[in-house]
């Protein structure tokens, strides 16, 4: 495989796994990189960088974000976020298998939407017991926490995917670990 296929893969997983976080942040980024012709898009998925999608998506985002802080309203979110973050991975995985012939891209793009739900379904567990522990006032620290974590994957899985990469497998490798120490 080439270097090329190495990086989109890398910058694939990041996008995935900030979707499994936030839905439309991550797309919204991708859309004003693509906007700014920082990343290149694949052609079918040159939408995002246009004005309506990046409006849509930036009001989205600030809705999801702000909506997310408040106790109750993040849990109807991450009822949504079960279908709508692995379909926010789909598509931002599939914006950057540009190169990818049929039906690769799409068959990729779907094995990532599925790491994208398998970490919605995590955080909303973690969630719960966040609001069990603190009667939910401590839901929008952890909010603010996963806004960080989605930003900085999707920016650097754009910008510095092997260093995404990385920072994925090693917070895959903590909770392991934390898991296992858990039961």
């Amino acid at each position: 495989m080439s270097a090329s296929t190495w990086l989109a893969i890398a910058s694939g997983i990041a996008l995935a796994s900030a979707c499994g976080l936030r839905a439309f942040l991550p797309l919204w980024i991708l859309g004003l990189l693509g906007r700014a012709h920082v990343v290149h898009l694949a052609a079918k998925m040159d939408w995002l960088s246009h004005d309506f999608a990046l409006v849509a998506l930036g009001v989205a985002t600030v809705v999801e974000v702000a909506a997310d802080k408040i106790p109750v309203v993040d849990h109807v979110l991450d009822a949504i976020g079960l279908v709508a973050r692995p379909a926010a991975a789909w598509l931002a995985s599939y914006a950057v298998f540009r190169d990818w012939p049929t039906p690769w891209g799409q068959s990729a793009s779907m094995a990532l939407a599925v790491l994208a739900l398998g970490i919605q379904v995590t955080k909303a567990k973690l969630r719960i017991g966040t609001t069990a522990l603190t009667l939910g006032h401590g839901n929008p620290v952890v909010s603010v926490l996963e806004d960080v974590a989605s930003l900085g994957l999707a920016l650097l899985g754009l910008l510095a995917p092997i260093v995404a990469l990385v920072v994925v497998v090693a917070l895959f490798i903590a909770a392991a670990r934390e898991r296992r120490q858990a039961a």
